[in-house]
């Protein structure tokens, strides 16, 4: 008898496992290479979303759901990006976030298009992923058409910047930003620009470009691309006797550039701006993610996991609403989604760009980022 309830019971659990739908998001970034600590950063904080969703015992169209994280890495790569994407159409997951560079995400974006999987980027931030009429992509921060701007703007009017040199990575990502800065430059007018180098994302010496620039006496170095090569840069700028400040997007604008120039950069040396970044009433809800954050994982927010973390929720919510699943379905209802999420409002226009994104710049002091304004 005794052996007969256990089975029974045991039928009854298993029956109840069944029941309960497993949503898959993917999350994917560059977790390996030169940028891996931005992808761990984004990882991470769709992690907590998955985590904080199923703490909830979530309920989509009266059956309970549980949701489930596929990190995969794409290295940065484009070509590894497309085979991860490919996987994860077979793998017939419920949604993708990410990737995280635009040089990736574009390339990526045309295969779950074609699946008709829905992917939010949470940090790819190149006009062109948008500009291509798909209606699964979005993004929640700010375009490379707005940041790039804004930094052109400030260079001019808050900075009285009056020579600039240009440098681009020759990525989507960094040839996109430092367009659209010069175009930034000539709205506000009085800046000209007086050197145009190009380097790649892997590069390491940089004697011959800045050597060329020294002799152009720039105030400011705009330099479109990550990091990794920021950080080496500084350091050889230093060593040129080249003194001038350094400008740039969300890709150089994590505390990691000051280690990666071996201390050489100044205090107030690097201005940038990261795509995004919350107002005076929505600070406590973004200290408490950064504190949950390091609670979590034990190390302090980068730059994008928070939206990482409002993309996953993001379409949750919209699925819920829909009351389905499944991509074509919820679809619709994320495309007019208005959910209120730690980074602001998610809304998105007809192309899925956020609408009215906000942008923050930064310099930094003693090795730390410090806030310099949040603007639209």
């Amino acid at each position: 008898m005794k052996k007969h309830a256990v089975a029974v019971l045991a039928m009854a659990i298993a029956g109840t496992a069944s029941a309960q739908e497993v949503v898959r998001i993917a999350h994917v970034a560059a977790t390996s290479g030169p940028v891996s600590y931005f992808g761990k950063d984004t990882e991470n904080g769709a992690r907590m979303a998955i985590e904080a969703l199923n703490a909830r015992n979530p309920v989509i169209a009266g059956k309970k759901v549980r949701f489930e994280l596929v990190p995969e890495d794409d290295a940065g790569d484009p070509k590894q990006a497309t085979a991860v994407a490919y996987r994860l159409v077979d793998s017939k997951v419920n949604a993708v976030v990410g990737h995280q560079t635009s040089g990736t995400t574009i390339p990526a974006s045309k295969i779950y298009y074609s699946a008709g999987i829905p992917q939010i980027s949470h940090s790819s931030t190149s006009p062109k992923y948008t500009q291509q009429g798909f209606n699964t992509t979005f993004r929640v921060v700010s375009n490379d058409e707005q940041l790039g701007r804004a930094l052109g703007r400030y260079a001019v009017k808050e900075m009285g910047v009056k020579r600039v040199a240009v440098v681009d990575d020759r990525t989507a990502y960094g040839q996109g930003l430092a367009t659209e800065f010069v175009k930034g430059l000539k709205q506000a007018g009085g800046a000209t620009v007086v050197a145009k180098e190009f380097t790649n994302d892997k590069a390491t010496d940089f004697s011959a470009i800045l050597t060329k620039i020294k002799a152009a006496r720039p105030d400011v170095v705009f330099f479109g691309g990550m990091n990794a090569v920021a950080g080496p840069m500084l350091k050889q700028m230093k060593q040129l006797g080249l003194n001038a400040k350094m400008m740039g997007g969300d890709g150089i604008c994590s505390d990691e550039i000051h280690k990666l120039s071996g201390g050489a950069m100044a205090d107030g040396q690097v201005v940038c701006a990261e795509a995004g970044g919350v107002e005076a009433s929505g600070k406590p809800a973004m200290d408490k993610f950064r504190a949950d954050y390091r609670k979590r994982f034990g190390i302090d927010v980068q730059i994008n996991a928070p939206y990482a973390y409002d993309a996953v929720m993001t379409l949750a919510d919209a699925m819920t609403k829909a009351g389905s699943t499944t991509p074509s379905k919820y679809l619709p209802q994320l495309a007019r989604t208005q959910y209120k999420g730690i980074t602001g409002l998610v809304a998105f226009d007809k192309r899925g760009d956020i609408k009215d994104g906000t942008l923050t710049l930064y310099t930094f002091k003693s090795g730390h980022r410090t806030m310099l304004a949040v603007t639209r």
